[in-house]
């Protein structure tokens, strides 16, 4: 697999050097820029964390919902106390909803 990644990476990387400028021949040509403008300002900013709380419900359902699918698409099949496990699991994800649900509430931290 690392080998076929090699492979399928070296042509990208050749290419992009043979068909890239050799010499920095305009200096202004080769500044950073925001959407053609000359950079103003520190680039590094403070971010507001307002929505942290919602992004931790996401990352709690998606994983939520790849192992309930696993679960109910074999629920018929397993004995019952094969669902103590998954009883589990389920209390450990409401407990972190709780949690962004309470820092959702939690407005001064942000």
């Amino acid at each position: 697999m690392f080998a076929f990644g090699i492979v399928a990476m070296a042509p990208a990387l050749v290419i992009s050097r043979m068909i890239s400028p050799r010499k920095r021949s305009n200096p202004v040509k080769f500044l950073p820029m925001e959407c053609g403008q000359v950079p103003s300002g520190e680039g590094r900013t403070h971010f507001m964390m307002q929505y942290y709380p919602y992004i931790l419900m996401f990352v709690i359902f998606d994983v939520m919902a790849i192992f309930l699918y696993a679960w109910g698409s074999v629920l018929l099949e397993i004995p019952k106390v094969a669902t103590l496990p998954m009883m589990g699991f389920l209390a450990i994800m409401f407990g972190a909803m709780a949690f962004a649900l309470y820092q959702s509430g939690r407005r001064r931290i942000w």
